[in-house]
């Protein structure tokens, strides 16, 4: 037995690899099902009335998926990962080996962040061994699940979505018991529609501007539309809505401190199971960005399974010592450079085309010359970050993909996009 796979961290994903698109729904779903979003759902329903909660997670919902779909079907055709990707959609070799070390900052420190979380949900209710061993024994069962691939993910979501499912609508049906509540008014103070909106862009933003990583996998366009909209959208309108209608019964954002009233082992599970399924892809991620970052940087080639071992017993040792709490603002920061990118990439494969033709004539193995770095992509993936972040009006996220993806086309359109071209070497020739 091969001791994990590498999924093609470093070339094109082929046909007899593709998985059925209910396959990979199932583990977007997974992706989306967090706790973090059984939260935001708290955060709308105690500031807005039911129905208007609903609208605003459907609008935000239908908004992310438009993103998710147009980068997804860039990941699908091309059968590569964001990182790899982003060589030739406006990037360059120097650009995607910056992506790929910020991906894997992200995606390691929310590993850290929520398996510190399991750690202490199954202390607080097992009461044998602290935290920080829980946090281990969570963190290495996770990295063995990432590093054996995408085909045992998928069968840990088949197994950990409908357990958190499941969970999720007996502690809703527990504690709301006067259905009735959901035609009040807002118990907490008013939160209006655009500020609403706003949030539910921003929590998965950055999943929409990665989907590349996961997409790949699709056999068809088709295929990618449908895991958005019923694995994607779906998933965060139900644990949305799930969050909007606890706010309504108890009159509480504090979701946590329910499910540590709620007590025993059903709530403990709701956030292991939560963890469970979101984790394995945050690792997967990190683990893809590290390959591309030691590939562009000094040309190794490192296998995806070991990184992933790497990373997640990094990842797991930080949890189990809470450091990685200290880091959450620092987390929510890398999150803003995240929608330019997905903003340059649009501009660049469907309008621009620059490198357009070199990657789709290369299939199916990947273009043997990247340009090194394209200097306007140096400009405007920071400026776009920070006007809209700062932007007065609008959602940052949302700013910052428009701004990045309109600089990008004129960019391309004045002749601005000059560069260098770097050759791949002869290892990496016939590595390929």
């Amino acid at each position: 037995m091969v001791a994990g796979r590498d999924d093609q961290a470093l070339s094109r994903v082929p046909g007899v690899a593709r998985h059925p698109w209910w396959s990979v729904a199932v583990q977007r779903f997974g992706q989306t099902t967090a706790l973090s979003q059984l939260v935001l759902g708290a955060a709308l329903g105690f500031g807005m009335r039911f129905w208007d909660a609903v609208l605003a997670l459907t609008i935000g919902a239908v908004l992310l998926s438009a993103v998710a779909v147009a980068v997804g079907v860039i990941g699908q055709r091309e059968g590569l990962p964001t990182a790899i990707l982003s060589r030739w959609t406006g990037f360059g070799h120097a650009g995607s080996a910056v992506l790929g070390l910020v991906i894997a900052l992200s995606c390691t420190g929310w590993f850290g962040v929520q398996t510190g979380l399991a750690g202490a949900a199954l202390a607080a209710t097992a009461g044998v061994v602290p935290a920080p061993v829980w946090s281990l024994l969570v963190g290495i069962v996770i990295t063995v699940v990432a590093a054996c691939g995408v085909r045992w993910m998928a069968w840990t979501s088949y197994v950990a979505v409908p357990a958190f499912l499941g969970l999720l609508a007996w502690l809703v049906i527990r504690n709301v018991d006067d259905v009735g509540v959901l035609g009040g008014p807002a118990p907490g103070a008013s939160i209006g529609m655009l500020t609403a909106i706003t949030l539910v862009i921003g929590s998965f933003i950055v999943g929409a501007a990665i989907a590349p990583d996961l997409t790949r996998f699709h056999r068809s366009g088709r295929d990618v539309v449908k895991q958005t909209v019923l694995g994607g959208a779906a998933g965060e309108w139900v644990i949305g809505l799930a969050g909007v209608v606890l706010a309504h019964g108890l009159g509480t954002t504090d979701v946590m401190g329910v499910l540590s009233e709620t007590g025993g082992w059903v709530g403990a599970l709701i956030v292991v199971t939560a963890v469970l399924k979101i984790n394995d892809w945050n690792l997967y991620s990190a683990s893809l960005g590290l390959v591309n970052f030691f590939d562009a940087v000094f040309s190794l080639r490192i296998s995806r399974t070991q990184m992933t071992v790497v990373v997640g017993c990094a990842g797991s040792s930080l949890a189990a010592a809470g450091v990685v709490h200290q880091f959450t603002h620092f987390l929510m920061l890398l999150g803003v450079v995240f929608p330019p990118v997905a903003g340059i990439m649009l501009a660049e494969y469907y309008v621009v085309r620059r490198w357009r033709n070199e990657i789709i004539s290369t299939r199916p193995n990947v273009p043997r010359s990247a340009p090194s770095w394209v200097p306007a992509t140096v400009v405007i993936w920071p400026a776009s970050a920070v006007i809209g972040e700062f932007a007065p009006i609008g959602q940052s996220g949302v700013n910052s993909l428009v701004l990045a993806f309109a600089l990008y086309v004129c960019a391309g359109r004045l002749n601005l996009l000059r560069m260098r071209t770097r050759r791949a070497t002869n290892r990496e020739m016939k590595a390929a």
